[in-house]
């Protein structure tokens, strides 16, 4: 029912796509890159609290009846992706009562994913947090190497950059990753999954029980 009223865009890095407080112009549903939310202080500080990929959206307020953005929206891996105006989302939801539960179960996800952010940051080191991060990444890209910088990570992240260098090297020193000063890959996914433990998972869990069959 949606397809249709979807158009194609080419995304590049560091677009931002939604603005905290700010009408949303489109809903965008990414094929290859990834989107970042990104939680604002008054002070211009920022934290990332939600990521969205191949497996999801952007514009979950329109969803929720409301066409205001809570977060900023930002593009970290440039790509393609298709996109709705927010206004044609708002007139296809109720012609249909299933796509409308589809998108309201993707909103869900969502919300675990940043309550579980939340609960990491205060709870787990650096080094785990990269790692769950890292995953989380692969899981919604589809890819083991990255372009990022430690700045660029220490942002997302919200620490300082040394803190994100020292645990590089540490997951490096695992044989976790590979590591240069700006390009990761993920040697051993399996050995991150088990360094986090308890950090990864339950987001992702979430969403291959909302939606079997899609998975990650």
């Amino acid at each position: 029912m949606i397809r249709p009223h979807l158009e194609p865009s080419t995304l590049q890095r560091r677009d931002v796509l939604e603005e905290a407080n700010r009408p949303i112009e489109h809903a965008y549903f990414p094929e290859d890159c990834l989107i970042s939310v990104v939680a604002m202080l008054r002070d211009g500080k920022a934290v990332e609290v939600g990521m969205v990929g191949r497996e999801g959206m952007t514009g979950t307020a329109i969803v929720l009846g409301n066409g205001e953005a809570s977060n900023e929206c930002r593009v970290q891996l440039e790509g393609s992706a298709l996109r709705i105006p927010a206004a044609g989302l708002r007139e296809l939801l109720p012609r249909s009562a299933s796509l409308h539960a589809q998108f309201l179960r993707y909103v869900q996800v969502v919300l675990v994913q940043a309550t579980q952010t939340a609960l990491v940051n205060s709870h787990l080191t650096v080094e785990k947090r990269l790692a769950r991060w890292l995953l989380m990444m692969q899981d919604r890209v589809g890819e083991d190497e990255f372009d990022l910088t430690h700045e660029f990570l220490a942002a997302m992240l919200g620490v300082r950059r040394p803190g994100v260098t020292v645990a590089l090297h540490m997951l490096e020193g695992r044989h976790l990753i590979r590591s240069t000063r700006s390009h990761i890959g993920i040697r051993d996914r399996a050995g991150l999954e088990e360094f986090v433990a308890s950090g990864y998972g339950i987001p992702e869990e979430r969403y291959r029980r909302l939606f079997p069959g899609a998975g990650f």
